[in-house]
């Protein structure tokens, strides 16, 4: 069923997708950000604001009266700005997009959140009880990026329990690859699909993980279809059902993180490190985009099927 649905954060990496899917799928999309896109999607709306003004923000959603809401909007890299800058502009804007979704009559609520909030890479250590990890592992955030993402998915928790009215969902999609960088644009980080494959380390500091931003966009439509069926204030990993890794993760982790070595004996094969099998059990969603079928190896070639 289409309805009004205000994305945040539409002109991003991920946003992108997400408006042009969305859009696809016949919904009414209201796309909210700073900067307009430079190739905007055919019949959607297009309104810049600032999130982190509560009045303006509460102000459009009434105006708009969105039936849903998606919010991506937020500083999306670690340390790209002073900490201090990510934890306000990152929990500000989540409260905000939520109080003013639910000020204004939406009936979904789905909150982007971060892998990152899970804790690896912390300079302290970090021994998570198992691999692959899943939803009932405790986030243990290290950085101001992660400790925000975790605040976005209490703020849902939060208004979950001031209302019944209204559903909400927080995910947590893994290192997004936009469809252009399968053709070879540089990724978030600055390197390529292929040279992130070719060299480890470069995919190690995610633990391997990567997802597809189209494959993002089925979870968000299945996810808004199937609210009902979810626990209110739920969260979901939404990953590729593979690493981003030409060798298995149980040769590739203990190389990079040796005190995981005992946790990553089961990952065999092109298994990944996080689990996407909570979103398969309630929602019915699974990814169905791998770098092996879409990277394009020179453009206008076909997918890399080196191992």
């Amino acid at each position: 069923m289409s309805e009004r649905v205000i994305i945040t954060g539409g002109s991003g990496r991920l946003g992108r997708s997400v408006v042009a899917g969305f859009a696809a799928a016949g919904h009414d999309v209201v796309s909210i950000d700073q900067t307009l896109p430079e190739n905007p999607a055919r019949g959607v709306t297009y309104r810049s604001i600032d999130l982190l003004d509560a009045a303006s923000t509460q102000a459009l959603f009434e105006e708009l009266r969105p039936g849903a809401v998606v919010s991506l909007a937020a500083i999306a890299v670690p340390f790209s700005a002073p900490e201090d800058v990510i934890l306000r502009t990152n929990a500000g804007i989540a409260h905000n997009v939520t109080a003013a979704a639910v000020a204004s009559g939406a009936k979904k609520v789905i909150i982007a959140s971060s892998p990152s909030i899970m804790g690896y890479g912390s300079p302290a250590g970090w021994v998570p009880p198992r691999l692959p990890l899943d939803e009932d592992v405790v986030p243990q955030p290290w950085h101001a990026y992660g400790l925000s993402k975790y605040v976005a998915e209490q703020v849902a928790a939060m208004f979950a329990q001031q209302t019944d009215e209204v559903k909400f969902i927080s995910f947590r999609p893994c290192y997004v690859i936009a469809p252009e960088e399968w053709e070879g644009a540089a990724t978030q980080q600055g390197h390529t699909i292929a040279e992130r494959l070719d060299d480890p380390s470069l995919s190690a500091v995610a633990l391997f993980n990567y997802v597809d931003a189209r494959d993002v966009t089925d979870f968000l439509l299945t996810a808004l279809a199937n609210i009902d069926r979810v626990e209110n204030g739920a969260v979901f990993f939404v990953g590729a059902k593979d690493a981003m890794a030409r060798r298995p993760l149980a040769e590739l982790i203990p190389e990079h993180f040796p005190a995981l070595s005992h946790l990553a004996t089961g990952l065999t094969g092109d298994a990944p490190a996080f689990s996407v099998q909570k979103a398969k059990e309630v929602l019915g969603w699974e990814p169905t985009r791998s770098w092996r079928s879409e990277l394009r190896t020179e453009p206008g070639s076909g997918p890399d099927t080196s191992t």
